[in-house]
């Protein structure tokens, strides 16, 4: 955003919304929220979506929501889309999607301030969101002709059976994201569902209609039909349940509870359903790691987004050796760190994104002291900066009675325990129901790669705290036990939107015995031959 839209005169009713970036008008968001899937007839008489811009509580200005019958009105039109869509080449689906990686790195200043009004978010955490979708729509632009290719398989007879396995579009996909990454969980997953030849259907978390809506307006300038990607609002218990019972296919992030409800309606209907859900993740400092890298990986790892990250580090396990200098190192690094609410790159750390996310993080903490564990650094609010502000902090002396040990805080709060022997620290690091991330630190990568099979996480990062694997998207990406089912990324990201088909054309002859006397028993006789020369060949 530019120095004059910065400072660009406000009219008299905007003068009490300080957050909203100066460009965006209500004309803007006028033709944003046109894109909602909702009769306007009953508009009127459906409560609006309402959300308060995290860093001064203003209301962001109120979307149309959505009836359960416009769910189903616009699961019924995006099917009647997807019947076009899913007969033209994998190229010209790539070809858009090519074209909204341009556009989005183009106008990227744009997503980025609706990124920030809707969550609080530092400027570049909010960057990451753009850099990896624009990472994943390229990918799978590239890459979806391969991970969709046909697969030729052997024949139940050789020579005479051609037999293929190919895979088709679910049909109509539904994508249900959450708030603390609009874009990346927003958008990351509903591109390979399109170029897998589906259509799709997104839920939209309340919190950050905004830019969904913003995104969607571009990959229909990219040159996608608008009927293919359709949005509904409304409370997730009335939107996101009309979803589940509409829809081919499910991909769900958010909570573990809310993630057991999901896939439990969607089972009803055997409806395939993918779930990325909570996690309690650990980092573990061997004795012989950097102890300067690691501090400030963990730092990085554990206050990134405001510590509002499904694979953000909540638990730090340091071989007792090195506790104390790792304990001081991480002080040092996390009271570096700016935090700030402004729309620029100038702070590390931007605000909470509500009241109860700033409500649990203070409780975790608060009952975490009162039961005697201390606060190292942090541990305190900072309206001075913004309402939703909160220190980043960590504790150390948690102990398991403590509801900052065993649940998931979500926010930038990070407790140090230690421990002797590498056994002890897999234990510990896996302790819980959750598996969704973690990270081994060593200098010694072979014996921490050995580590790392031992660890129940989905994605195990080395000399890294987070981002490596994340990053890595060719690599899939999911969680274990209490974290979810399933994987985002690679090539389990897109073929999952996906049924796989057999089709066997016989050669010359039907298979099956003729006709005529004895002519099952020569079959039979004939096929036992076949059989058990083909286990002394060696055939599979």
């Amino acid at each position: 955003m530019t120095t004059e839209q910065e400072h660009a005169p406000e009219s008299p009713d905007r003068a009490q919304d300080r957050s909203r970036p100066g460009w965006v008008t209500d004309e803007l968001i006028g033709k944003w929220c046109a894109g909602v899937s909702c009769d306007a007839s009953r508009a009127a008489a459906v409560q609006p979506v309402t959300a308060l811009a995290p860093f001064d509580l203003t209301p962001i200005p109120a979307a149309p929501g959505c009836t359960p019958e416009d769910v189903t009105a616009a699961v019924a039109g995006a099917r009647s889309a997807r019947t076009r869509w899913a007969a033209t080449s994998l190229r010209r689906r790539g070809d858009v999607v090519l074209a909204f990686h341009d556009l989005l790195l183009e106008r990227q200043d744009q997503v980025l301030d609706l990124i920030q009004w809707e969550t609080g978010k530092a400027r570049y955490h909010a960057w990451q969101e753009v850099a990896q979708v624009a990472a994943l729509a390229r990918h799978y632009a590239r890459r979806a002709p391969h991970y969709l290719a046909d697969r030729r398989v052997r024949g139940m007879v050789p020579g005479l059976t051609k037999t293929r396995e190919v895979r088709v579009p679910k049909g109509v996909v539904g994508v249900i994201s959450p708030w603390n990454y609009p874009l990346y969980l927003g958008v990351g997953d509903v591109l390979p569902a399109l170029l897998a030849g589906n259509a799709v259907v997104s839920g939209a978390d309340p919190q950050t209609v905004l830019t969904l809506l913003w995104t969607r307006d571009l990959l229909i300038e990219a040159g996608l039909e608008g009927g293919l990607w359709r949005i509904v609002t409304g409370p997730g218990p009335v939107v996101g349940t009309a979803l589940v019972d509409s829809v081919d296919y499910v991909c769900f992030t958010g909570s573990t509870a809310t993630g057991r409800t999901v896939a439990e309606r969607a089972a009803r209907r055997l409806v395939g359903a993918s779930l990325e859900l909570g996690g309690k993740n650990p980092l573990l400092v061997r004795e012989d790691a950097d102890i300067a890298a690691a501090a400030t990986g963990t730092a990085a790892a554990a206050f990134a987004n405001a510590g509002q990250m499904c694979i953000h580090i909540e638990r730090v396990l340091v071989h007792e050796k090195v506790y104390d200098a790792f304990r001081e190192a991480l002080v040092r690094e996390t009271e570096k760190l700016r935090l700030g609410t402004s729309y620029d790159y100038t702070p590390d750390l931007g605000s909470l994104t509500s009241a109860a996310r700033l409500a649990t993080v203070r409780a975790h903490v608060d009952d975490a002291v009162a039961q005697g564990a201390k606060v190292l650094t942090g541990g305190r609010t900072r309206p001075d900066i913004g309402p939703l502000c909160y220190e980043p902090t960590v504790l150390e002396g948690v102990t398991d009675r403590m509801a900052v040990c065993r649940d998931e805080t979500f926010g930038p709060v990070v407790s140090l325990y230690s421990y002797g022997t590498d056994d002890e620290a897999v234990a510990l690091a896996n302790q819980g129901s959750y598996g969704l991330s973690a990270s081994i630190w060593s200098k010694d990568t072979r014996e921490a790669a050995r580590m790392a099979r031992r660890i129940r996480a989905g994605s195990v990062n080395i000399n890294d705290g987070a981002a490596a694997a994340a990053g890595s998207i060719e690599a899939g990406m999911g969680g274990m036990g209490d974290s979810g089912l399933g994987r985002r990324h690679g090539a389990e990201g897109i073929r999952k939107y996906t049924e796989t088909q057999t089709v066997a054309t016989q050669r010359l002859m039907p298979l099956g015995p003729g006709s005529g006397p004895g002519a099952v028993a020569k079959f039979v006789r004939r096929t036992n031959g076949q059989l058990a020369l083909l286990r002394r060949l060696r055939v599979r």
